[in-house]
């Protein structure tokens, strides 16, 4: 507001002196006396024309910080409509003078007005600008952030122009570093191509780099990897590009940039899938996911999604995580025809009624406990949902003819040492046997820890750090396999394809990796210096945790597939009648003390050792 009103203040004065130096001018700087007069007489008039007429287009709603041609074209508008409605008024309204003359000032006068008056104008919002984007240079100069960008590219030619459109990112690029020793030396818009991966330590020494970028979106993972690696022994800031697929009509959104995490250092080469295979029990079938709101059964709706099944049902018994899923898949797969089913895999006589309602031909069952912890404090809970929940829907799956049955598994389940463990291997116990009993094809599926699932230990770094610490490791010695969650839900449905029955699908989760590295690549990803900037403190294994996770039961049972990342373990002599007499007595357990639970799980899980103390 306080701008406007310098403005119209600006304004005034300028008409003034434009229509005085024109009748200067025009009497080569010798102004007869009743011109002088006429001059008073018009000076009110005038400047309330031409106010009007630039409130009319616009001239003070302006932010003229960023006055460009168009605010010049709307000046050039306003003070031609300004001095014809003058001329008129001149004309018209004539003034009487010396001798009883009519007196109005010469047409010279209006034209010489017009140039002045937008000379005056528009060289002043001009000159206001210059200013502030001059000013706006040195404020950017002074906060400007060191930018060392990876990749010499397209991809990188197109970041620089887009930084450069976008001041605000105050970004000053030091350089580009490709592998490349044709580029070396060589500007790419300007910027010059330092050099190989072997430079960006040292660059970012001497030039003070504060961030990275990697700009490199179709190298592939494992030269991603090495260069992120690289990188953290910087401390600067890493971030980088969409994969090619993202950066839409050949431009590079500065707001798609994303900081670097851990899944660029864990994740492996995309999953290649099998697509006929999945189509052929996928596609046009009715397809049923217990725990559809978690995160590997929301991650499995998605990729079930993309092979268009005849309807997907989704249950879940805790509706708001399921209702993200829904609204996702609303807008990502309109077409799709799905059922949402609010239901406890407990409740065997609504489990029945689902099945009977919508007589699934695919059952993937991803709904379970899964807290190791919280399992091992509430034992009855974990045996009630994980193995008698799990009977229901094995059970209903036979009973209303399903193609194929699809357990969802863990490496937990492996000579388990908890109760969630144990009672996941029981369910592969139950789904070995009732495949023997069943036309139906029942088969598990085993893999170990998914990044950034619900309750998983990354979203718990990542929330310490952004509380400034410490981040808690319960051993230094503790590892975990990982797997990120969209490459787990496509293999486990590529194992569905392959499965003829009775199999415990090992999926290829890659080497164990230490979870205090894992800390320690997060920190450092963040910004922070581990130890330093943010503590790692150990707060020893918890009830029921082992140092060291396991994929198998017996390493010589692995047998390779079709699929290079799924192997099989050989299947076990499984009994329904053991099954059967089992549920009975687990049926129970609500009525047990916790260590007669133990005991019971002990009893049906030959391979289940319990750690009492740890």
């Amino acid at each position: 507001m306080q701008k406007g009103k310098k403005l119209i203040a600006y304004d005034i004065i300028f008409l003034i002196v434009s229509l005085y130096f024109s009748l200067l001018l025009r009497f080569d700087f010798n102004i007869p006396q009743e011109y002088m007069v006429f001059l008073k007489l018009s000076i009110i008039p005038v400047v309330v024309i031409t106010l009007v007429a630039n409130r009319f287009f616009n001239l003070y709603n302006s932010i003229w910080k960023y006055a460009s041609v168009e605010e010049l074209i709307s000046i050039i508008y306003s003070l031609s409509l300004s001095n014809v409605i003058f001329i008129i008024y001149s004309y018209v309204v004539n003034y009487k003078f010396l001798e009883n003359r009519y007196f109005r000032f010469p047409f010279s006068v209006h034209i010489i007005f017009w140039i002045l008056s937008v000379v005056a104008l528009g060289g002043t919002r001009f000159i206001y600008r210059v200013i502030e984007h001059n000013m706006g240079e040195k404020t950017s100069k002074n906060e400007e952030k060191n930018l060392l960008i990876i990749g010499a590219g397209d991809a990188s030619a197109l970041l620089i122009k887009e930084i450069r459109r976008n001041k605000e990112m105050n970004y000053n690029i030091v350089g580009l570093i490709d592998d490349d020793d044709a580029k070396k030396g060589k500007l790419i818009n300007g910027i010059e191509v330092i050099g190989g991966r072997d430079r960006i330590i040292s660059t970012s020494k001497e030039k003070n780099v504060e961030e990275i970028i990697l700009a490199i979106p179709s190298a592939d993972l494992e030269t991603k990897r090495e260069i992120v690696n690289i990188c953290k022994q910087t401390q600067c800031k890493l971030k980088t590009l969409p994969a090619i697929d993202e950066i839409i009509d050949g431009r590079i959104n500065i707001g798609k940039l994303r900081e670097v995490n851990i899944e660029d250092l864990l994740g492996r080469e995309e999953v290649k899938l099998n697509n006929e295979n999945i189509n052929k029990y996928i596609k046009d079938k009715v397809i049923l996911v217990t725990g559809g709101g978690g995160s590997i059964g929301s991650e499995l709706c998605r990729q079930i999604a993309k092979f268009s099944p005849k309807k997907l049902v989704i249950l879940d018994i805790y509706e708001n995580n399921v209702y993200d899923v829904q609204m996702e898949l609303n807008r990502n797969y309109p077409e799709l025809e799905k059922e949402i089913i609010i239901a406890s895999i407990r409740d065997n006589k609504r489990i029945r009624e689902i099945f009977d309602t919508y007589k699934p031909d695919v059952v993937f069952h991803a709904a379970a406990h899964k807290h190791v912890p919280l399992m091992e404090g509430n034992p009855a809970e974990a045996i009630k949902n994980n193995i008698i929940g799990t009977y229901n829907v094995l059970k209903c799956a036979d009973e209303f003819k399903v193609k194929k049955f699809v357990q969802i598994s863990t490496d937990k389940a492996v000579n388990p040492t908890n109760i969630m463990g144990a009672t996941k291997r029981f369910c592969e116990i139950m789904v070995q046997a009732f495949d023997k009993s069943s036309s139906t094809e029942y088969v598990a599926v085993r893999f170990g820890n998914v990044l950034g699932s619900n309750g998983s230990v990354i979203p718990l770094f990542k929330k310490q750090i952004s509380h400034g610490g410490p981040v808690t490791v319960t051993h230094p010695e503790i590892n975990r396999f990982f797997m990120t969650i969209p490459e787990a839900a496509q293999l486990v449905i590529q194992a569905g394809a392959i499965a003829r029955g009775g199999e415990i699908f090992v999926l290829d989760m890659g080497k164990p990796v230490k979870i205090v590295d894992l800390a320690r690549d997060l920190i450092t990803l963040s910004g922070y210096k581990p130890d330093v900037d943010i503590k790692i403190e150990y707060t020893g294994l918890r009830p029921g945790e082992k140092l060291y996770e396991e994929l198998l039961m017996d390493e010589i049972a692995l047998t390779s597939t079709e699929h290079n990342k799924i192997f099989v373990e050989k299947p076990n002599n499984i009994e329904m009648d053991f099954v059967e007499k089992s549920i009975e007595e687990f049926s129970k357990v609500s009525s047990m003390d916790k260590e007669d639970i133990f005991k019971l799980v002990e009893k049906k899980v030959p391979t289940y050792k319990r750690k009492k103390n740890n």
